[in-house]
Formats: C-alpha cells, structure tokens, sequence
C-alpha cells in the first residue's frame, strides 16, 4: 500500500483518494496527483463565510487595535479595493487615516 500524499492546504496526514483525486476530511480541500500549489487559487471568507476576492470592498466588525497607534480601528470602517494573501493576515489594504494594513478575514465582513 503506497503512502498518500499530506494535503498541501492544511498538511493533514489523513488524506483519501476517490477516482484520481486526493480529499482531506479536515478542511475539505481538493487536489489532483498533477495539481501543484501555482495551480491552486487562495481560498479566503469573510466573517460571515463569504467568498472575498481581489478588490472587494469589506467592513472592520470589531474594534482593532492597531500596533504603533493609539487610536483602534473603529467597527464600522469601511476598506475598499483589498487584495488577497497568503499568510496570517490574509487581506492587505490602504485604509484612510491609517495608511497600509493587513487584516485577519475573519474580522471583517464583505460589502454587498
């Protein structure tokens, strides 16, 4: 019995394969034997469980605090134009007053 592949999502061990792709029962993630990381596209919800993508437009759902400021990042703030990456903080964007900022997708909520 040949060992499978760990899934390149969330590197879990318990992986299956069913009709030539490999499945994960921990996050649910897909792949095929051929499929490489550049293949995959970043995979990113919001608060809600919405889909976000490159240049959504979200609302900060908690008040942040910002690390170098004084003043937090008020619930309510709205970000527009976000771009998706991989990482902790998964949404980077320019917020007015604020300047540059990474954000965690589950503190945010995705406009319309």
């Amino acid at each position: 019995m040949q060992a499978l592949p760990p899934c390149p999502h969330c590197q879990s061990t318990f992986t299956w394969e069913n009709e030539g792709t490999f499945n994960c029962p921990e996050c649910g993630h897909e792949w095929s034997l051929g499929a490489t990381n550049d293949d995959e596209q970043l995979v990113v919800r919001d608060a809600n469980g919405n889909l976000l993508s490159d240049g959504d437009s979200v609302t900060v759902i908690k008040d942040l605090k910002v690390k170098g400021s004084s003043t937090p990042l008020k619930i309510g703030t709205k970000v527009k134009g976000i771009r998706l990456v991989d990482g902790d903080h998964n949404i980077d964007c320019k917020i007015d007053g604020f300047g540059p900022m990474k954000l965690k997708s589950e503190f945010v909520k995705k406009n319309g």
